[in-house]
């Protein structure tokens, strides 16, 4: 029997201090309230675990207290007959109460040993159906029958949640080191008791069986393979008795007594203190409880990756769903600037453009220059495969054939293979994906009309490699305009004015994405951003999140300046211009090696 049993008809006697409050109250005085400057959050936490206790044992009738130290002396116990449940608040430790809310979901994650020991309670609560008779309590069948009640009430409890079986297992260190130290003597009884807590509870589901080997190892040694046997097939019967059914756990109680030559009828067996081999099974148990608390921890990071993963999962498709509702803000059938956030009011953001033109003659060569530049960036090495077989087509291998035919020879099965032949396959060119932003800010003034030529030289190229290449253009600053749409192939320059303020590129490289598919694998895809790069730190923080997002993806990023000094975003291949129509060369070089770094 554990040293502090935390399954009882009702809490201990009541104190003289305890009866003294209680008069006091029954008299008109007020509620006693603990002492203490944290007393306060304790009773909140109490009152918090009261409300998560349904979820858990399927109960709203349980009263939960929570403070230093409980009635019983266990960390943990549940009293049926009175509807209680009280747990040590040591065992949040070494957390300060105040940080502590059972209401708020997800986090039991900060004290798994205390939720493990509440949860157990609220097993025994759900399932613990069934009491000794008041005869046979304090006797030995009384100490088997509760013993074997702690690992049955944990297996009903994981049929019904078997997600906690994770702070079930925080408990073993919690609810089972104190039963046993360095001075408790290894006799048969000691060892039933380290098996029914331990072993019990791996058949349970709730401990490894690598994690169990030290105190089956010490238990078989002391109680020999046969008893142990014996023991766990009482101990699996129990595990399949009907919570109401205390007949049918007395009665396992019962041969559980007769199988370690005990009295059921008489007291629980009381260590031999000049017994041989003490310590042996406080030491095994403290190995089992550190091998679990290994393995929780290894369990935990990967829970704890697993959930980062699924947030960042989370995270990337509601970003997604927001850059959709911004590519349908931004390529709107008016071509309004869309201002991010809540706009002034009277205010109506300005285009930037002001008019088109026809692209002139050294644009159009450029374009086609560019163009070919831009294939050759997504082209594919063809692939080379070397076959080899028994039989032709191919080159035929003489030491290979020479071989078969001793093979043959010798009447053995052949397995040379003579023939080698050689088949090189051209891998499709994927198409292009190419956006295109181009700051319109006041510090762009000057660089305006070669960012309109650089713009459309992109845009036309791209429309010229192949017919499934698609690319977009839009205008930024505080607002973003669409200049080219998705997929539209520009006929003539459109020319704007740099005379805006702020810097929108977070959500400019937003619309690109969702607008052509800058993040769709299985294409060439790049972004072009000309800029000085002159921004406040959110706002390039904001943008530089985009990129690196983007870059993770695959997607080439390019990095297009026309004054001196730019400070381009990090990841970025910067490529600086004074006349872009002069340099097609240049730019289709810094896009083959921007999309040669990337992935399709």
């Amino acid at each position: 029997m554990p040293a502090h049993p935390h399954v009882m008809p009702a809490p201990p006697a009541v104190t003289d201090t305890e009866a003294d409050l209680a008069r006091w109250e029954d008299d008109g005085g007020p509620t006693y309230q603990p002492l203490g400057p944290q007393a306060g959050e304790w009773l909140r936490i109490a009152a918090a675990l009261g409300e998560r206790l349904p979820e858990l044992a399927g109960r709203d009738d349980i009263i939960v207290t929570c403070q230093h130290g409980t009635r019983s002396g266990a960390p943990a116990a549940f009293y049926p007959t009175t509807l209680q449940l009280e747990i040590d608040a040591s065992l949040f430790a070494p957390l300060h109460p105040a940080t502590i809310d059972p209401n708020r979901t997800g986090d039991e994650e900060n004290y798994p040993a205390a939720w493990g020991a509440f949860t157990h309670e609220a097993a025994h609560a759900a399932h613990s159906r069934w009491t000794t008779p008041p005869s046979m309590r304090g006797t030995a069948v009384d100490s088997a029958a509760q013993l074997l009640e702690e690992s049955r009430a944990e297996h009903a409890h994981l049929t019904r949640r078997p997600g906690d079986r994770r702070f079930l297992r925080s408990t073993v260190h919690t609810l089972i080191m104190e039963d046993f130290n360095h001075q408790s003597p290894a006799d048969r009884w000691q060892a039933g008791v380290a098996a029914g807590l331990l072993l019990a509870r791996r058949d349970a589901g709730i401990l490894d069986e690598d994690e169990t080997e030290p105190i089956e190892t010490t238990v078989t040694s002391i109680l020999g393979q046969d008893l142990l046997e014996t023991l766990a097939n009482i101990w699996q019967a129990a595990h399949t008795t009907a919570d109401e059914d205390g007949e049918a756990m007395l009665e396992h109680a019962k041969a559980w007594c007769t199988a370690l030559d005990a009295d059921p009828a008489g007291p629980e067996p009381v260590p031999d203190p000049t017994g041989g081999r003490i310590g042996e099974l406080a030491e095994a148990v403290g190995k089992v409880a550190a091998q679990v608390a290994a393995n929780n921890a290894v369990q935990a990071r990967v829970e704890a990756a697993r959930t980062a993963r699924q947030q960042a999962k989370a995270a990337q498709s509601a970003h997604a769903r927001q850059a959709a509702k911004t590519a349908e803000k931004v390529f709107n059938p008016s071509r309004r600037p869309y201002t991010p956030g809540t706009p002034a009011r009277g205010c109506p953001p300005r285009s930037p453009i002001t008019g088109t033109r026809t692209p002139t003659r050294t644009e159009k060569t450029a374009a086609g220059q560019l163009a070919r530049a831009l294939r050759q960036a997504a082209y594919r090495e063809r692939t080379t495969t070397v076959t080899s077989a028994a039989a032709p087509p191919g080159r035929l291998n003489m030491r290979q054939a020479l071989a078969r035919d001793a093979q043959k020879a010798a009447g053995a099965t052949p397995t040379a293979t003579p023939w080698t032949r050689t088949v090189h396959q051209h891998g499709p060119t994927p198409p292009l994906r190419v956006g295109i932003a181009v700051d319109v800010s006041g510090s762009m003034e000057l660089a305006a009309v070669p960012m309109a030529s650089a713009a459309w030289i992109v845009a036309k190229a791209t429309g010229l490699t192949d017919p499934d290449s698609r690319s977009a253009t839009v205008a930024y600053d505080q607002s973003v305009t669409a200049i080219t749409a998705p997929g539209r192939t520009p006929s003539s320059v459109t020319q704007f004015d740099a005379d805006g303020m702020g810097h929108s590129l977070a959500e400019a490289i937003d619309a690109l994405t969702a607008a052509v598919g800058l993040t769709q694998p299985g294409t060439g895809r790049l972004l072009v951003i000309a800029s000085d790069g002159y921004y406040s730190p959110r706002e390039a923080a904001r943008a530089a999140a985009r990129v690196t997002a983007l870059r993770a993806t695959g997607c080439a990023v390019l990095w297009l300046a026309f004054d001196a000094d730019p400070t381009p975003l990090p990841g970025t291949t910067l490529l600086e211009l004074a006349d872009p129509a002069q340099a097609a060369t240049a730019i289709g070089k810094a896009a083959v090696a921007a999309l040669a770094t990337t992935h399709t």
